[in-house]
Order: C-alpha cells, then sequence, then structure tokens
C-alpha cells in the first residue's frame, strides 16, 4: 500500500502581513544608513579637522550595532520583536538628531557618540530578518529571510541619491553643510519606528508561541551545548569580516592607483549589488539545494574575488569587488538561516543576538585590521590574508550542518536546513 504524501505545513495566515511590514521598514532602514554613511566620513573630517580619524564614521556605527544587537535581542525575548525593532529604530532616531545638532553645533564630542547610537538602524537591519523567520515554515525560511534582506537594496541605492537634496534642505535652514543629510536619517527612522510599530501585529515572536506553555524564567543559551549553532555563528561572522576587510581598503587602493572618483563609485555601486540584489536567489537555493551547499557556494565566490583581486588589472576592481558582495550575501542568508533553525524556537533570539554581535564585532575588526595589513602587504597581501578566514566559512558551514547523531551527547538540537 502507497503512502499518501506528506502536505507541508501551511503558512501562517500573519506572515504576508509581517514579510510586508518588515520589508518597508528595512528599505527605510537601508535608506537611513545610505544617507548617513554616504557623508559620514565628510562629517567627522569637517568636525575634528582631522581626515584621518574620518574612518570613525563607518566604525562607530557599526560597532553601535553590535553593542545594541544582544541588549535588542533580550527585549524581544521578554516583549516580542515590536517592541524591540521600534525601540531599535527610536534610538537610531536619535541617533541622527544628535548627529544633527552636533554637526550644527561643529562639536566632535556629539557626533562621534551619535554615530555609535545610530548604529540602532544597522541592529533593527539585522534583526528583521531575523524576524521574518519567526512564522516561517521550513521549507520558506531562507526565502522569507532573503526577501528582507533584499529590500535592503532599496535603501542603499536612495539613500546616497538624496544627499544633495537633504544637503540643500539643511542650508535652507540655516543649518550647516552635511548636516541636511541627518534630517533626512532622522526622517527615515521616525516613519520606520511608527511603521513598525502601529503594523507589527500580531507580533510574529509572539505568535510563534502560542501554545506553548510559559516558562517563569528565560532559559539561558549556552552556546558549548549548541556546537552546530556555534559553527552558524562562525560562519556567518567569518564571511562578513572577509567582506569588511577587503572592501574597507579597496576605496584607498584605488585611490593610490590613480584611478578617478568615477570608478571608484561604480566600485562600491558594483560590490553593494552583489551584496544584495541577489538575495532571494541565494534565499531560493537555500530551501531547494540546503544551507550547507549555499554555504560552501558563498565560499567559493569569496574565493573568486580574491583571485581576481589579485589576478585582474585595476580597471576591472568592479568584478572582484562584485564578486565579494555575491559571496557575502549566499553566505550570510544561508548561515543566517542556519541561525534561525540551530536551537529550539525559545532560544533563538538569544542566538540571533550573540550571531549579530559577533557579526558586528568581526567586521569591525576586519576593517581596522585591513589599514595595518594594506600598509604592510600591500592590496595583495590584504586579500592573501582573507584566504584563511574563507576557510573557516566552509568548515563552519559543514559543522553546522553535520548530523545530529554526531551531537547526540551534547543535547543540542538539529537544524532543519541542510
Amino acid at each position: 500500500m502507497t503512502a499518501a504524501p506528506v502536505e507541508p505545513p501551511a503558512a501562517h495566515p500573519a506572515q504576508r502581513r509581517t514579510l510586508t511590514v518588515l520589508s518597508i521598514a528595512q528599505a527605510l532602514g537601508g535608506l537611513s544608513n545610505g544617507v548617513a554613511l554616504g557623508v559620514g566620513s565628510l562629517l567627522v573630517a569637517q568636525v575634528t579637522g582631522r581626515e584621518e580619524l574620518a574612518g570613525l564614521a563607518a566604525t562607530l556605527l557599526t560597532l553601535g550595532g553590535a553593542a545594541l544587537a544582544v541588549p535588542l535581542a533580550k527585549l524581544a525575548q521578554r516583549r516580542g520583536r515590536r517592541v524591540s525593532l521600534t525601540t531599535g529604530a527610536l534610538l537610531a532616531l536619535a541617533g541622527a538628531v544628535t548627529l544633527a545638532v552636533g554637526g550644527a553645533l561643529d562639536a566632535p564630542w556629539i557626533v562621534l557618540p551619535g554615530f555609535f547610537v545610530l548604529g540602532g538602524a544597522m541592529a533593527v537591519n539585522l534583526q528583521s530578518r531575523f524576524a521574518a523567520t519567526d512564522l516561517s515554515t521550513p521549507e520558506r525560511r531562507g526565502r522569507d529571510l532573503a526577501l528582507v534582506v533584499w529590500m535592503t537594496t532599496i535603501g542603499v541605492i536612495v539613500g546616497p541619491n538624496l544627499i544633495g537634496p537633504g544637503d540643500a534642505l539643511g542650508v535652507s535652514l540655516g543649518l550647516p553643510s552635511l548636516v541636511g543629510a541627518y534630517v533626512i536619517s532622522a526622517t527615515a527612522m521616525a516613519v520606520t519606528a511608527a511603521v513598525l510599530w502601529t503594523s507589527l501585529r500580531p507580533d510574529p515572536l509572539l505568535e510563534s508561541r502560542m501554545g506553548v506553555p510559559v516558562e517563569a524564567e528565560a532559559p539561558r543559551l549556552r552556546l558549548a551545548a549548541h556546537p552546530r549553532a556555534l559553527a552558524a555563528v562562525v560562519a556567518v561572522a567569518a564571511a562578513h569580516a572577509t567582506m569588511v576587510g577587503v572592501m574597507a581598503l579597496t576605496p584607498v587602493h584605488l585611490d593610490h592607483a590613480g584611478q578617478a572618483l568615477g570608478v571608484i563609485g561604480f566600485t562600491m555601486s558594483a560590490h553593494t549589488a552583489g551584496m544584495y540584489a541577489l538575495s532571494p536567489v541565494f534565499g531560493w537555493l537555500t530551501d531547494r539545494v540546503g544551507a550547507r551547499a549555499t554555504v560552501l557556494a558563498g565560499a567559493g565566490i569569496l574565493l573568486l574575488a580574491v583571485l581576481a583581486n589579485l589576478l585582474l588589472p585595476v580597471a576591472l576592481a568592479p568584478v572582484g569587488l562584485a564578486l565579494l558582495g555575491l559571496g557575502w550575501s549566499a553566505s550570510t542568508v544561508a548561515g543566517s538561516t542556519l541561525v534561525a533553525a540551530a536551537v529550539e524556537p525559545r532560544l533563538r533570539p538569544a542566538l540571533q543576538g550573540r550571531s549579530d554581535l559577533v557579526m558586528g564585532l568581526s567586521g569591525a575588526a576586519a576593517g581596522a585590521a585591513a589599514g595595518p595589513l594594506l600598509g604592510l602587504a600591500g592590496y595583495g597581501g590584504l586579500n592573501l590574508a582573507m584566504l584563511p578566514v574563507i576557510a573557516t566559512v566552509a568548515v563552519a558551514a559543514v559543522l553546522a550542518t553535520r548530523s545530529a547523531r554526531a551531537d547526540s551527547v551534547t543535547g543540542a538540537t538539529a537544524p532543519t536546513t541542510d
């Protein structure tokens, strides 16, 4: 007698609304970051009078996002995604306002902390991709996560194009040059907070717990007891470190090579397109062929990026940077899907917060190390230094998806995607 085929679980009725709200918030958050980062280094140089400090804008923004990841995840664990994401958006709004005030007063002691607090926008963008999976079925987890990641594309493309109009707006309001961009950034985060607070109903995380007994005390996550979860976190962090380490110093390398600003801008645009434009494709691949294969493909693309940077003439730098973005996208989408499924539901917010923290710190460390590496070994040496990091991505992907039998002594929960 032939067994009847097993029907896949039906999608939660609130999932489509959840994805729509998160996608809108993601686009607005990306716009805010695009505007803020577009003039961030210029604003720091302007208020400090020291160009060598210009990189602090991106560094502080990244560190702020990393530092806020765990507190926002804990807040999500206790109060749900709506409260957590709205809080992050309001913090980013406060950061943008702080930057506008600091820029208007020409006060670096106000501007620099402003970038750190503005990191709330980055924390919200990162946590939103996990919120997209709260109500997902296992068969669609990768695609739902990738859709929200892809929506960042709108913001990072539109945002930099609003720098000019924002500056004109600021000047018309009597603000100094560059400050108007943060009026745009603040507006975007205010709308983001309003959208999340009013429309993220039902709360996806709280809805996913319906029917699950409420525990008196929130469970504690011990990564030592969940080796596959730890490996998934490492895979995402290593891919991010590779991307940031090479990307951060590519404009300097191109400038030293005598390339025009237009070429530098086009190279970075190609990189950004690689990061986000094909994320739905990698989400589909994650669901169809497995997260392990997709992360390994991402590691392979990162390796191709390094080879392109080493072997191609400097005029073809957009090729290497586009590949770098594509490798990051594949590894991050599939790796984040592994993180989302690596532990039981009650532990997921804690694991997701730690993953975002490690990801942010790894990126900041790679960006900080890239400068000395470029000075000591050149652009080729910087790329070669990423080879062991790329190998870490591949090894971690295999460890994150090994059979449950291998970890039976730990009691760890097997991921649903391999």
